[in-house]
């Protein structure tokens, strides 16, 4: 089993490890022992991670092989945002261990299944909900200001996703910007924020987002762009210099091949 990297408990009083490996603005903590009711948290690679509450395992966008899940217990749900590859990859979810899995996709992503897959799988829209084992989903809109059909992420195509596990509801952005339903957003006790340029945005625009919705813990991720990596580091000085409540974990998205 692979380390465990963050551990979130029901109760936020405690502070989990953020491990680095490298990036620039990353930070090392001291791990904390696992809690017996929490949700674990395994980034694993610019998109995808793990989750696991209780004995449900969560593959978010699994993609790039694979053996980056072999230390994982397979899924029992996999949540997939959007069609570009760094978020829907046929061949690596053809590779993994699905049989007992759902899938929950956007139409867009569900129209590129394989037919086996489309089996498993359960079409959410944005605003829509499903209850599948015990946790709630719903789909959240994430797409490109201005919108536009033309946008590297129209409105409509793609889901963010707002998970209820036990008493905690956790945010995954998918490829947004900082739009009106994100900046409307409550009770968000964990998120995964995206910031990369030009396909998503910038750190000011993430920060600025953050701070309207107000999370109790928020990661950082897919912060590699065109140029390279988004400085995480400024963006988490942005959001503690109006909020210092908020907790910003860094941590290496991008552990080396």
């Amino acid at each position: 089993m692979k380390a465990i990297v963050a551990i979130i408990a029901l109760s936020l009083s405690a502070c989990s490890s953020d491990m680095a490996q490298g990036v620039p603005g990353t930070e090392a903590r001291t791990p904390i022992p696992q809690p017996m009711d929490s949700v674990q948290i395994h980034p694993v690679y610019h998109s995808s991670l793990v989750l696991q509450y209780k004995n449900i395992t969560i593959y978010v966008d699994p993609h790039t092989g694979p053996a980056r899940f072999a230390g994982y217990p397979a899924p029992d749900l996999v949540l997939i945002t959007d069609i570009h590859p760094d978020h829907l990859d046929t061949a690596t979810l053809a590779a993994l261990p699905l049989e007992h899995a759902r899938i929950v996709a956007p139409k867009a992503v569900l129209e590129l299944l394989p037919a086996r897959l489309q089996a498993q799988c359960n079409l959410l829209a944005n605003d829509a909900e499903v209850d599948l084992d015990n946790v709630l989903i719903k789909g959240i809109p994430m797409y490109n200001l201005p919108p536009s059909p033309e946008a590297f992420h129209p409105m409509g195509r793609g889901n963010g996703y707002v998970l209820t596990l036990g008493a905690k509801h956790i945010y995954i952005s998918g490829d947004t910007q900082g739009i009106p339903e994100m900046r409307a957003l409550t009770n968000i006790d964990i998120a995964f924020v995206c910031m990369n340029l030009p396909y998503t945005m910038d750190v000011d625009e993430a920060a600025d987002a953050v701070l309207a919705f107000k999370p109790k813990v928020v990661y950082p991720y897919h912060y590699r762009g065109k140029d390279g990596f988004s400085d995480v580091k400024k963006f988490k000085e942005l959001v503690n210099a109006k909020d210092p409540v908020i907790e910003v974990r860094l941590v290496d998205w991008y552990p080396a091949e």
